[in-house]
């Protein structure tokens, strides 16, 4: 583990050499990690409390120089670090500059010229506490050194190979491993993050892609709601058209309703008189038919009394 002196007597970040001036030896050095890094944006876009630095020297020691992986992931530190000016950015990892958390893991993508990747390198990280290594030789340079993808984790202070084409790094909660890609147009190979059931998480252009597709499959679909809308907006205009035309010929039934309800209360009037009328003239037939039957006997009274008299009705 690494102590320090106190802290007044060590140089800061802005007094320490940010740079080598090394350049890397090929393109994919600088690509691969920073895949990876934007990857965890991702991935990560809601913690604060992690850094993947990329070809950034990290002192760990006053007075030594920096060790500079391809890569590295330190958890519980600052995302956004101010440094001592006031500036935000890290120029450097200054291990007494961050409560002296080391990073979990080193990446070193081989060079063309070989720099020790699998063997001064694997020593030099064990020896400083790093628990994960990751090697990788991203163009199968040669003379090969090892194997073209290594993760080894530091067991008792000495790195133990990790089995397996994607290796899942519990203290990290992430996985590593490789698989073919494209990415900024270039189709090969690439390194990428996993979760524990090995699903690979996407890149930036995958998420982008994926959210533009989204994105038409949404505008599809409001066209497709905006003619349905538009459709029904038709039939709802029909269909008040038809409730029109129903209305008015429900007001015309009422206005006929309204007429024969009258016609027939004047009918039903008009039969209250008849009635009246026919009760009236036959209580006259009854009445006259009394007086028939009245006249009748008289008349044949008449006859009977003529007849006493010897006088016959029909001469007369």
């Amino acid at each position: 583990m690494v102590s320090y002196q106190s802290l007044e007597y060590l140089p800061s970040s802005e007094e320490l050499p940010d740079s080598d001036d090394t350049p890397v030896d090929n393109e994919l050095q600088n690509l691969i990690p920073n895949l990876l890094l934007s990857i965890l944006g991702g991935i990560w876009s809601e913690r604060m409390d992690w850094f993947f630095g990329v070809d950034m020297g990290i002192y760990y020691r006053n007075r030594y120089p920096a060790v500079i992986p391809d890569g590295f992931l330190s958890l519980e530190v600052e995302r956004q670090k101010t440094r001592p000016s006031g500036r935000r950015g890290r120029l450097s990892y200054v291990l007494w500059e961050e409560n002296g958390v080391l990073p979990l893991l080193f990446l070193e993508v081989v060079s063309k010229k070989y720099n020790g990747e699998y063997k001064d390198k694997k020593k030099e990280y064990a020896n400083l506490g790093i628990l994960y290594y990751v090697i990788y030789d991203c163009d199968l340079n040669h003379p090969r050194k090892g194997n073209q993808f290594e993760v080894h984790r530091l067991v008792n202070g000495k790195y133990i190979r990790q089995p397996g084409e994607t290796v899942w790094m519990p203290e990290i909660g992430l996985g590593i491993g490789r698989e073919v890609g494209t990415h900024l147009g270039w189709t090969r190979e690439w390194l990428y993050w996993y979760d524990k059931d090995g699903n690979r998480y996407p890149t930036p252009e995958e998420r982008l892609e994926e959210t533009s597709s989204q994105l038409e499959e949404t505008s599809s679909q409001l066209e497709e709601t905006s003619s349905q809308l538009e459709e029904t907006s038709s039939q709802l205009e029909e269909t008040s058209s038809q409730l029109e035309e129903t209305s008015s010929q429900l007001e015309e039934t009422s206005s006929q309703l309204e007429e024969t309800s009258s016609q027939l209360e004047e009918t039903s009037s008009q039969l209250e008189e008849t009635s009246s009328q026919l009760e009236e003239t036959s209580s006259q037939l009854e009445e006259t038919s009394s007086q028939l039957e009245e006249t009748s006997q008289r008349l044949d009274y008449l006859n009977a009394r003529l007849q006493e008299m010897g006088i016959n009705p029909d001469n007369l």
